[in-house]
Parts: C-alpha cells; structure tokens; sequence
C-alpha cells in the first residue's frame, strides 16, 4: 500500500546508497545508463559527416536547404522529447522512460537508416531527437539518485564527457563508411546510422536489470519497493566490497507526482538563484561550444582549405581533448569543491577561447595548430560544460528533477543547437576572419560572466546528498 503525498516518515534508504563504497555494480549503472551521452555525440557527428553524400543523385539527393531543416527537425525533436518524457520520467518512474527513451532512439535512428526522401528522414530524425532528448531528463535523474553524494561530481564529469567518445566513433568510423573507394556512398550513410542502432542495442539489455530509483519510489510512497531496491543493489556491492554501517534515519515527506504550479514556484522563487546559476552556465557553454564545433568544417574548409573527407581526421584529436578534460579534471570538482572549480574552468576556458580567436584574426594558425589551441580549450571547457549538467541535476528537488534536466536541456539546445550555429554560419560566410574573431570574443565574455555567477552564488555541493541539498520544507 502507498503512502499519500504528505506523509512523513523516518527513513536510512537514501543513506545507505551514499554509503556504498565503489563496485561493479557501479560501473554497470555508469555503463548502462551513460551510454546516452556517447550516442548523442555520435549522432551529432554522424550527420555533420554525412551532409554533403545525401546530396549525392544515388543516395537521398537532398539540398542544402532540405539537410539543413533535417538538423532543425532532429532539434526541435530533442526539445519536445525531453519536456513529454522528462515529464514522465517523474511521474511514472525513472526505469520505465529510460527503457522507452532508448528504445524510440534505437528505432528511430534504424528508421533513418531506412530513409526514402526527405520527408521520412526528416521525421525519422526528430523522432531520433525525441529518443535523445528524452534519454537526457530520464538517464541524469536516474544517475545522481543512484551513485553515491561522494563521487558524485567526477562520475557525473566522466559521464558526460563521454559524448567526445561517441565523435571520436563517429568521425573515425565516417572515415571508412563514407570512402567511396571501399563502400558506395548509397550504403555507406545508411550503414553509419545503423552503427548508432547497433550500440544501442547492445546497452538496451543491460538496463533491463537495473533498479528503479529507490529515491523515486521513496517519494511516491512505495516504500517496500524502495526498500527492497535498497536490498538488492547492496547484495550486488557486497560481492565485490565490504559495506559500512548503515546511516541513521532521516526525516522525508512523501511528495507523489507534483503539478506544474509547484515546478514554477520551485524553480521561479524557492530556487530562483539556483535557476539563474544553472542557466548562466547551460546558455554560455552552449553558445561558445555549439558555435565552435558545430562550425568547424566550415572554419576548416573556408580558412584552411580542408576537404571534406579529410574533416574527421581533425575532428579526432579535438574530441580525444574533450573526452580527457572531464576525465582527468573530475577528481578536483569532489575535492577542491563545485563552486571554486566552476569559476575555474569557466574563467579558464573563456580567456583560452579569447586569445585563440585572436590569434586566428591575425592569420597566425594553421589547421594543425588551430585544432590543437582548439584541444586545449575544451580540454578545459569539456569539464565546464560537463559540470553545468551536474549543477542542475543536483541542485533541484528529486521529485521534479526529470523535468528540471528537460527545461534546461531544452534551454542549451536552443540557445546552442539553434542560435549559436546560425549566428556564426553567417560570420563565416562572410569570409571575414575579424568577424569569426568577434563570434568567438562574444562566448568567451559568456563563460568569464558565467564564472563570475558561479563564484558569487554557486552551491558548495561537494559531497552531500541529494536530500541535503534539498531538505524538505
């Protein structure tokens, strides 16, 4: 029998997750669960790499224009998916949408594969975005209600930092799938989609076994449920490790599935400040990010000369900068502490970004050491842009966590999947390297005011659990 929403209770459930030393079973959550980030950048990557062949007679023969709204399509999906399903999410449970998520992923991306025209890979492609946007709200919820407050920031940080794993995949696999000496190019694009299925699928039957959030289920009165969760993910660690003394019990109120009157009043009043550092650093990273790497072909080919079966080769060494950031960054942020190390990076990444787009207004790089100065700034700013999802997947209550992680994401893809890339398209198209330069000068003063925000009323987060940094009342 449920509790009703209000009921308070006595409970050492969410502590004794917190308590649990590192495990196998650990690393199957991180496994399962972060596979989201991977396929995400991998999408990305994929349609980037594929544009020019579905222009291609024999393939989809799309026009500039018609790839170009593809792209808006998947977006617009990212955005829809992740507000229907981070709704949901928080309503039905955790483990049910990160099943449904990434199975409308792994359908809609094979779909894709299977494109005829452009209309069907238009919509195949939104429904892709559905799946990714969704994966978004339901996956960050589920990992920060499951791994332990301890290790919470440099798990978070590797997680995240995942999505350059997924470029590297995509661009390296593009080199081979679209070289038209070893497969046609009418086989070869839909035959990279399907690498997308592929790993999905592999993931979809190890989630299959995890737990529903025993936080979630606490929240929604199920506390038997909740309970033998618990139970169970301890037996799985006690294989591997020995488990502490259980905490004692704290105080929790059921809270059940809240309306959207309470989401506003939490996010536009309790949590205002919370909301104004977590969008600080979402539109900023999104803007200097998205901007830069969305654009990079075009940077390459315009200035450079780069040809475009070549693109990946510079793509590679620039996401293995980005996948090593958060890596090896991520211990600082659980020990030198959240708020100290996001002025840090943000500030670091915003003056490395200032002085990389000066010396590319004045001609003084080539693509080689364009692409490195590019590595080293997102060295620095993978672990900034990683720690703006961590930000606001722990600083808001549980029981609208799905849905806060929907609006931000929503946020960052419109303000970097949209805005960023148009805005800078068109300065590139001017052929001005003073106007590219003043792209770049407007996101790095975004990230040095971000840092500025983060230093002045960021959240000390570092080690504490979810229900301290939201205790009820």
């Amino acid at each position: 029998m449920n509790l009703a929403p209000g009921t308070r209770i006595e409970t050492d459930l969410p502590g004794r997750l917190d308590r649990l030393p590192w495990s196998r079973w650990h690393w199957r959550v991180v496994i399962a669960l972060g596979v989201t980030w991977v396929l995400d950048g991998l999408e990305v990557t994929l349609v980037g790499s594929v544009a020019s062949v579905l222009g291609e007679t024999d393939t989809l023969h799309l026009s500039e224009r018609e790839i170009g709204a593809a792209a808006s399509a998947y977006l617009f999906g990212a955005i829809l998916g992740a507000l229907i399903f981070g709704r949901l999410t928080d309503k039905l449970g955790r483990k049910k949408l990160f099943l449904v998520t990434l199975g409308v992923y792994l359908t809609a991306t094979l779909l894709t594969a299977l494109s005829f025209n452009f209309w069907s890979f238009a919509l195949f492609r939104a429904l892709t975005g559905a799946g990714i946007g969704g994966e978004y709200a339901a996956i960050n919820s589920a990992i920060d209600e499951l791994l332990p407050a301890r290790v919470r920031g440099r798990a978070d940080l590797a997680i995240n930092g995942t999505y350059w794993l997924g470029t590297a995949i995509g661009a390296a696999s593009t080199l081979v799938l679209l070289d038209a000496d070893l497969i046609p190019h009418r086989i070869g694009w839909r035959l990279a989609f399907g690498l997308g299925a592929l790993l999905g699928g592999s993931i979809l039957i190890i989630r299959k076994h995890l737990p529903e959030s025993p936080r979630w289920l606490l929240l929604h009165g199920r506390v038997p449920e909740a309970r033998a969760a618990v139970e169970e993910i301890e037996r799985h660690v006690a294989e591997s490790a020995e488990l502490p003394p259980s905490p004692p019990p704290r105080p929790l109120i059921v809270k059940g599935s809240i309306g959207f009157g309470q989401i506003a009043h939490v996010l536009l009043k309790r949590h205002l400040k919370r909301t104004f550092l977590g969008l600080s650093l979402m539109i900023a990273q999104a803007f200097a990010y998205n901007a830069i790497f969305f654009t990079y072909a075009l940077v390459l080919a315009r200035f450079y000369g780069i040809p475009g079966d070549k693109i990946g080769l510079y793509l590679l060494p620039f996401a293995a900068g980005n996948l090593l950031g958060p890596l090896l960054l991520g211990h600082l942020f659980d020990s030198i502490g959240r708020r100290r190390m996001i002025a840090i990076t943000y500030g670091l990444s915003g003056i490395l970004l200032a002085i990389t787009g000066l010396l590319f207004e004045r001609g003084l790089l080539t693509a080689v050491t364009q692409t490195a100065l590019w590595s080293l700034v997102f060295f620095v700013a993978s672990a900034a842009a990683s720690l703006a999802y961590l930000t606001v997947s722990e600083l808001f209550p549980v029981e609208l966590l799905g849905m806060a992680i929907a609006l931000f994401y929503a946020v960052w893809t419109a303000a970097g999947g949209l805005a960023a890339p148009a805005i800078f398209g068109a300065l590139i198209q001017t052929g001005s390297r003073a106007r590219v330069m003043d792209g770049y000068l407007f996101g790095a003063a975004l990230m040095i005011g971000a840092a500025l925000v983060a230093a002045i009323i960021g959240v000390d987060a570092e080690g504490k659990s979810l229900e301290e940094l939201n205790p009820d009342g």
